[in-house]
């Protein structure tokens, strides 16, 4: 049986660079992802990839793919993900199987599985994500230059969301669920005193509209019932994130987001022979540049790992 070096599981940003260090490196790697893109696919206009002042996620994910495909020492299984892992402490073997029921051996895992939005799943944000739908203010606040804008939440993302749209909307309204914000008090009160941002609370999305673009969202409000429509330019949905770490299970130290804990200086897990970059780990920022780096630090000390150890 083949026994890999290193296994990368993720094809975003930082899948993709771990494995681009990992062939120039020279370590037996094999990268397992359903897609190459990672969350970037949906967004319309990148502007924050640095090195390119503009990209769509589908051509960053095509570029990022052209790239990866470049090294034919890495192997690449796409269209599959990974179901679960397993670890044999006798050997030191991890055992990783996917959902369509292939099984792959490895010394060492990397795990770049990145992170899935929260959705409202209400009729209409299928239909317009990337039409006024979006989930990450940082990349696309820059879209919303004099428009108004709907933010959707009530914790600490919401409330930055609407910092990193305040230069650029000309209204924002926050639309919360609760009564009570979780934000931070200082960041609430930050954001409260601007005049441009209005809140709306004890509400109930029920669906967003439009023809070519998004025009409007409909909220009911939990105490009176009564249904509103509130036109608007766009709608951001910051109701948190899911990080994709049910293959891990109960392997490795997760924080109460089920974020990987990982040391910082090294990407390291808490179990010894795998590492984590990205959005699946509880570092702070979720941006595709941070996460390329996160995993490029992961693959030296993977490198270094094998070294020391041999």
């Amino acid at each position: 049986m083949q026994i890999y070096d290193c296994v990368i599981v993720g094809g975003g940003p930082g899948g993709v660079a771990a494995g681009v260090y990992a062939a120039r490196k020279k370590l037996s790697t094999l990268l397992i992802t359903d897609s190459f893109g990672g969350q970037s696919l949906v967004s319309s206009d990148i502007q924050n990839w640095i090195g390119v002042p503009s990209i769509s996620g589908y051509d960053l994910g095509k570029m990022l793919e052209t790239h990866v495909r470049s090294f034919p020492s890495l192997q690449i299984k796409e269209g599959d993900l990974v179901k679960s892992v397993t670890h044999d402490v006798t050997k030191n073997i991890f055992t990783l199987t996917t959902e369509r029921g292939d099984v792959f051996f490895t010394k060492t895992i990397l795990l770049t599985s990145g992170s899935r939005r929260k959705k409202l799943n209400v009729p209409g944000e299928k239909q317009f994500e990337s039409k006024g739908v979006y989930y990450c203010s940082i990349c696309d606040a820059p879209l919303f230059q004099d428009k108004k804008v709907v933010v959707v939440g009530g914790g600490n993302s919401a409330f930055e969301a609407i910092r990193d749209l305040l230069p650029y909307a000309s209204s924002i309204t926050l639309l919360h669920r609760s009564e009570v914000f979780r934000a931070d008090p200082v960041t609430q009160e930050k954001i409260r005193a601007e005049q441009k941002v209005s809140f709306i609370t004890n509400v109930a999305i029920e669906e967003i509209k439009g023809n070519a673009l998004v025009e409007n969202i409909i909220y009911r409000d939990l105490t009176s019932n009564i249904q509103t429509t509130l036109s608007c330019d766009g709608v951001f949905v910051e109701i948190g994130s899911q990080p994709n770490t049910e293959m891990v299970v109960d392997l490795i130290e997760k924080n109460t987001f089920g974020e990987i804990m990982v040391d910082h200086k090294t990407q390291a897990t808490s179990l010894r022979g795998i590492w984590a970059a990205g959005d699946v780990t509880d570092m702070p920022y979720k941006q595709n540049n941070i996460s390329v780096g996160d995993a490029i630090k992961a693959v030296l000390n993977i490198y270094d790992f094998f070294h020391s150890t041999q």
